[in-house]
C-alpha cells in the first residue's frame, strides 16, 4: 500500500497542472477517480505519439486513475457527484472561477454534503483579482510574474522553456503541498479546507533569488546580468562539435578545479573577480577552452572522477540511459489494462517503507463508470436509467 492509502480524490482537471498533481497523489497510493466529460476534448489525450487509443502523455498523466464519464451539465450527473463526495473527500478542479458553482458542485455545495471536504482549485491567476477570469498558458504566467524578463540573453527575447515551469512548479507541486497540508490540518481538527492555487502567484514566489534584491534595494534583475542567469561564468558552453557543457563551479574549491580542467590554475583570481569586465574575460577564456574538444572528449574527461560542477547537456534520449538515472529507477514499466505495458517517468520521491505504486496507464473516457457507480450504491437498473438519459455519453450502453 502507498503512503497515502485511504485518501480518495475526485479529479475534474484536464491538460497538465491538475492531472500531474493527482498523478503524484495516485503514485503515493491515493485512490483517484478521473471525472471526464464524455464530449469535451482534452488535448493531452490526442498528442503524438499515440499508444493505443490515448497518447503516451495521457497514459502517464492518468496512470492509476479510474475514469468516470459524466455530463456535468445534467442534474442527474450532479447527484452522482453528491453521492461520491460523501466518500471521495478531496476534490481537484481546474476550471475558470465560478464554473464549478454554475455546475452545482462548487466548494460551498459540496461542503454542505461533506464538511471534511478538501477542495483545491487550480487557475492561472487565482479566484480574485482583475485577471481572475482571463485565459492563459505557461508562458503568460511566467511573463506576468517578472521571471521571463530576465530569463534571456542581453538584447534578445526571453527563451521558451523546454519544461512547463508555471504549470508544474507553479500549479501541480503547490497543489500537492496544499492538499497534503490540508489533510494534516483535517486530521488534527476535523475541518475541511478550500485551497486557491494561482499559477502566477506560485511562479511569482519563485523570484526568490533576485526579487528580494528589488524589494529590499530597488535593484531590477536584468538579462544576463545576475550570478545565475549568465552574468557570471555560471552558464552553458559550446563544444567543438556544437554540443554543450553546463558550468556551475561557483564555490572557490570548484573554481580551482575548473581552472585546472581548462589547463591554467592561475585563472582562479580572474574567475572569482566581482568586476563585470573580468568575469566577461574569464567567460571568453572558458568558452574558447571548452570549444577545443568534442563532446565525447569532454565526457571522457568529466567521467574520470572530475568533481567540479561541470556536466554535459544531455539529450533526453541520453538522459534516459545515464547510469545515474538508471540507478535511481526513474523509468518504470506501467501495465496497460488491455495488455502489455508502457514505459513512463517514475515518481521521483523515494520512501523507505512505502514506495510509489503504478497500477495501470491512463484509460479511455468512462472505462470504469459502471464499476464506480456500483461501488457508490447505484444498482444496475439505476445505472441503466442514467445511461438512457445520456449522462455517461456513449460509455455505458444498455
Amino acid at each position: 500500500m502507498g503512503i497515502l492509502n485511504g485518501l480518495k480524490v475526485l479529479d475534474f482537471s484536464t491538460l497538465l497542472p491538475g492531472p500531474f498533481a493527482t498523478m503524484m497523489l495516485a503514485d503515493m497510493g491515493a485512490k483517484v477517480i478521473k471525472v471526464e466529460s464524455p464530449d469535451r476534448v482534452d488535448l493531452t489525450k490526442h498528442l503524438e505519439p499515440m499508444d493505443g487509443e490515448v497518447s503516451a502523455l495521457f497514459g502517464q498523466l492518468q496512470r492509476s486513475k479510474r475514469s468516470l464519464a459524466l455530463d456535468l451539465k445534467q442534474a442527474e450527473a450532479r447527484e452522482v457527484i453528491y453521492q461520491l463526495v460523501r466518500e471521495y473527500d478531496i476534490v481537484v478542479e481546474q476550471f475558470r472561477p465560478g464554473v464549478m458553482e454554475k455546475l452545482g458542485i462548487g466548494y460551498e455545495k459540496l461542503k454542505e454534503i461533506n464538511p471534511r471536504v478538501i477542495y483545491c482549485s487550480i487557475t492561472g491567476y487565482g479566484q480574485t483579482g482583475p485577471l481572475r477570469n482571463r485565459a492563459g498558458h505557461d508562458n503568460n504566467y511566467l511573463a506576468l510574474s517578472g521571471a521571463a524578463s530576465y530569463s534571456a540573453r542581453k538584447n534578445e527575447p526571453p527563451v521558451p522553456a523546454g519544461i512547463q515551469i508555471a504549470d508544474l512548479a507553479g500549479g501541480s507541486l503547490p497543489s500537492v503541498i496544499g492538499i497534503l497540508s490540508a489533510v494534516y490540518h483535517r486530521e488534527k481538527t476535523g475541518e475541511g479546507q478550500y485551497i486557491d492555487i494561482s499559477m502566477t502567484d506560485a511562479v511569482f514566489s519563485l523570484n526568490a533569488m533576485y526579487g528580494t534584491g528589488y524589494l529590499a534595494g530597488g535593484r531590477e534583475p536584468e538579462p544576463e546580468s545576475e550570478m545565475l542567469n549568465g552574468g557570471s561564468f555560471y552558464d552553458y558552453y559550446e563544444t567543438l562539435d556544437h554540443r554543450y557543457l553546463s558550468v556551475g563551479s561557483l564555490e572557490p574549491q570548484f573554481q580551482a578545479k575548473l581552472c585546472q580542467l581548462i589547463g591554467d590554475s592561475n585563472l582562479v583570481k580572474l574567475s572569482s573577480s566581482q568586476k563585470l569586465e573580468e568575469q566577461d574575460a574569464f567567460k571568453r577564456i572558458l568558452a574558447e577552452a571548452i570549444k577545443q574538444k568534442s563532446f565525447e572528449e569532454w565526457l571522457t574527461i568529466l567521467g574520470d572522477g572530475f568533481d567540479g560542477c561541470v556536466e554535459p547537456v544531455l539529450k533526453f534520449s541520453e538522459a534516459v540511459n545515464h547510469p545515474q538515472i538508471q540507478e535511481r529507477n526513474l523509468v518504470v514499466s506501467v501495465p496497460k489494462l488491455q495488455g502489455g505495458s508502457q514505459k513512463q517517468i517514475a515518481f521521483p520521491i523515494k520512501f523507505s517503507t512505502q514506495p510509489a505504486e503504478y497500477q495501470f496507464t491512463g484509460v479511455k473516457t468512462g472505462t470504469h463508470s459502471e464499476e464506480i457507480l456500483k461501488e457508490a450504491g447505484f444498482d444496475s437498473h439505476a445505472i441503466e436509467a442514467l445511461a438512457d438519459r445520456g449522462i455517461f455519453g456513449r460509455q455505458i450502453k444498455k
